[in-house]
């Protein structure tokens, strides 16, 4: 894994570590508002937080362009907010509310966006990862030059599904990244009891994949890493591996208690590795921002995510007959 050190001598702008930063307090506050409504009983059903590994998607978003693709699993809000969906419609939906990317009908795993291209949020482990190479063969059968980053965790790395799509996406030389989010545990089994190779993304060597390991805590390595996928691909050489070694605060999802680990363990990854107070450190030593320039963006920050809050509760509950929009497609 790469070191902390080394990211900071990378050539990154003033504004660019602003909005990184921005970017990565935006998710967690809007994680953090989400385990509060959670536990008020206005979120049902299923709700995966993803505080701590905020640095991950702000920083393959940071090297993504215009009409790239993405899609990953139900712990899929920062995924939203990354890529620039409104957050008064992830909360919306969330709440179960009409108001919501999905009418409210799709909840915190399942909501999708076509014009930020989102692809979802699905339910079912590594489902999504198959879907990611269709969509990346889309693009490679109209000619555009478009890249799919296909997210999904060290747990579902285990599925066969993955494998099968590995081997179709080396065949065809699909333009498709596929992300690792290893945050070291499959719900509550540490990754070194469940995998049997030290790193993942070796495992696309048997395909002739090319990939990588970054640090998922530093938003500067996971940027460079994703710009030299995102180059890979678009060159015409087919799929690229990416294993983001990242962590989660939270449980797996906020009905796991997560007595799996210590909360020293914890504690340890928040005062040492905390992807934001890492760029905060940067901003401040750099001088490129002042403490009461971040507490303006924290406030702002704030602000948008109350909004948010206020717009979902105020939108009603869809339809009952909504239950029967949306099953099938024109064709």
């Amino acid at each position: 894994m790469a070191t902390r050190k080394s990211a900071a001598k990378s050539n990154v702008s003033s504004e660019e570590l602003k909005q990184h930063y921005h970017d990565m307090l935006l998710i967690r506050r809007f994680e953090e508002k989400a385990g509060q409504l959670y536990g008020m009983g206005l979120i049902g059903g299923f709700c995966h937080l993803y505080i701590g590994q905020e640095a991950v998607v702000v920083g393959l978003e940071a090297a993504a362009e215009q009409g790239d693709k993405r899609i990953t699993s139900y712990r899929d809000h920062g995924h939203m907010l990354a890529c620039g969906m409104n957050p008064d419609g992830v909360m919306a939906e969330l709440t179960g509310r009409i108001g919501g990317y999905s009418k409210g009908k799709g909840g915190s795993m399942h909501m999708f966006s076509k014009e930020k291209h989102f692809y979802g949020g699905h339910g079912i482990v590594a489902a999504q990862v198959p879907i990611g190479a269709g969509l990346a063969f889309s693009d490679k059968y109209n000619g555009t030059d478009r890249v799919t980053f296909a997210y999904f965790g060290d747990g579902a790395a285990n599925q066969g599904q993955v494998y099968e799509t590995f081997n179709m996406a080396a065949l065809w030389k699909l333009p498709v990244i596929f992300v690792i989010e290893n945050n070291q545990y499959a719900m509550g089994t540490a990754q070194k009891r469940s995998t049997s190779s030290p790193d993942i993304f070796t495992r696309g060597e048997a395909f002739g994949i090319a990939g990588q390991a970054v640090d998922g805590m530093n938003v500067l390595e996971v940027k460079a890493a994703g710009e030299l996928a995102v180059k890979h691909c678009r060159a015409g050489k087919g799929p690229f591996i990416l294993e983001v070694k990242t962590y989660r605060y939270r449980g797996h999802s906020m009905s796991d208690p997560a007595k799996y680990r210590t909360r020293e363990e914890v504690q340890k990854m928040r005062e040492e590795r905390d992807p934001i107070e890492y760029v905060r450190s940067l901003l401040l030593t750099g001088k490129h921002a002042t403490e009461e320039d971040l507490k303006t963006i924290d406030k702002g920050i704030k602000k948008v995510v109350n909004a948010s809050t206020d717009f979902a509760k105020e939108s009603p509950e869809p339809d009952l007959s909504e239950l029967w929009t949306d099953i099938y497609a024109q064709a």
